[in-house]
């Protein structure tokens, strides 16, 4: 059986690698590779005129030092007026990996872009380290549009948000109360909330009381100076480990963020690895990404990988987003749900969908993505569609 349970991850592997010799970064050679520590394929190596430069920021957000990074287009001029996009890492993820990507990606249509680390994760401050709570991802959503607005060159007026995974479900959480965004966009959209009380496909609902009185002991012992407990982290897994996970997403997930992109740890606030407080639990369980989510009124797109066994999240959100007259639903052909994050392909077919949903809505530039193949869903009738 760890004869073929090893095969499996080694599989895995041989795709991810093959990315890899064709521009993917590789995790341990993160420090020779690139100077600003991105993960990802293509990734920006250093600032030169003309070409989209990348700007490491901090700012403070109810009193936490915030880390984010600041994509502006080329040639860009602080005395011109540009559209921006906030885009939201994945759960235990950070803004140099996917995030990054995308922002990058954007940048190059024409956008500034931010992606900032979480509250309590990554380079940003808060204690304790991985705390993971909808209130705190979703005010880190609303600091970050209260600081990029205000940054040179960006017209205020023409704001879009860009969520990824986790941070796709808690976009939905912001974009229905703040109107300062005018596009929202979701990619592999995870609904945290949901999985954490229900399981992942809905496979833990006989222990939902257990698993709340855990997060309520470990709360209690968190408040009297104890130890504060984790779901996750340690050492990294082993093949079998992984190939032993019984979703795709999280066996790809595993060897993404441990293995082929992963962010090291470091410095004062160590970056995620996927962990998160026990207690957060409490937080998480008594929210859903699609709560009142018909209060979303603005142009909404939400894509997914056709493969994703995540996709069912996507689909009930979308169903119940009713309050848009403007929505859509894309999914990209043959993609699971962590290979939106990296493969060329599927990042271009995504990146061809985003650009011109944005152009539409907030009145860019058109970009230049060549068209890549998908299959879209519009509005009520869910009827497919060839992309073009």
């Amino acid at each position: 059986m760890k004869k073929y349970l090893s095969l499996a991850v080694v599989f895995l592997l041989a795709i991810f690698q093959t990315a890899c010799k064709s521009g993917e970064a590789v995790a341990g050679n993160y420090r020779k590779n690139n100077p600003f520590t991105l993960t990802y394929g293509g990734a920006i190596t250093r600032n030169e005129p003309g070409k989209v430069n990348i700007h490491p920021v901090k700012y403070r957000l109810n009193g936490l030092k915030i880390a984010a990074n600041v994509y502006t287009p080329a040639n860009y001029t602080p005395q011109q007026k540009y559209p921006a996009i906030i885009v939201a890492h994945p759960n235990g993820g950070v803004k140099e990996q996917v995030a990054g990507l995308y922002a990058q990606r954007l940048a190059e249509q024409g956008y500034i872009t931010i992606a900032m680390d979480a509250a309590y994760q990554g380079a940003s401050g808060g204690k304790p380290r991985n705390t993971d709570k909808p209130a705190c991802r979703i005010e880190d959503i609303h600091g970050a549009a209260d600081f990029i607005t205000r940054y040179a060159g960006v017209d205020a007026e023409r704001l879009g948000l860009l969520g990824i995974c986790g941070g796709g479900g808690y976009s939905l959480g912001a974009a229905k109360v703040d109107k300062r965004f005018k596009a929202v966009a979701t990619l592999s959209m995870f609904n945290s909330g949901r999985v954490r009380r229900n399981g992942f496909k809905d496979s833990q609902l006989n222990t939902i009381q257990e698993r709340l009185r855990q997060a309520s002991a470990a709360r209690a012992q968190e408040a009297s100076g104890g130890k504060i407990l984790y779901v996750g982290g340690g050492a990294a897994q082993t093949d079998e480990q992984i190939a032993a996970l019984p979703f795709e997403m999280y066996r790809e997930g595993a060897i993404y963020y441990e293995r082929t992109h992963g962010h090291p740890n470091s410095g004062a606030y160590p970056n995620s690895g996927g962990s998160y407080t026990v207690s957060s639990l409490m937080d998480l369980m008594s929210w859903d990404a699609t709560d009142q989510i018909e209060l979303i009124d603005q142009p909404l797109l939400m894509i997914a990988g056709s493969k994703a066994d995540s996709l069912y999240m996507t689909e009930d959100a979308f169903k119940k987003a009713i309050g848009t007259k403007d929505k859509e639903l894309f999914k990209i052909e043959g993609a699971t749900h962590i290979e939106t994050y990296w493969v060329p392909k599927y990042v271009a077919a995504a990146m061809n969908k985003l650009t011109a949903f944005y152009t539409k809505t907030l009145a860019a530039k058109e970009g230049k993505i060549p068209p890549q193949g998908g299959t879209a869903v519009k509005n009520k009738s869910l009827s497919k569609k060839t992309a073009t």
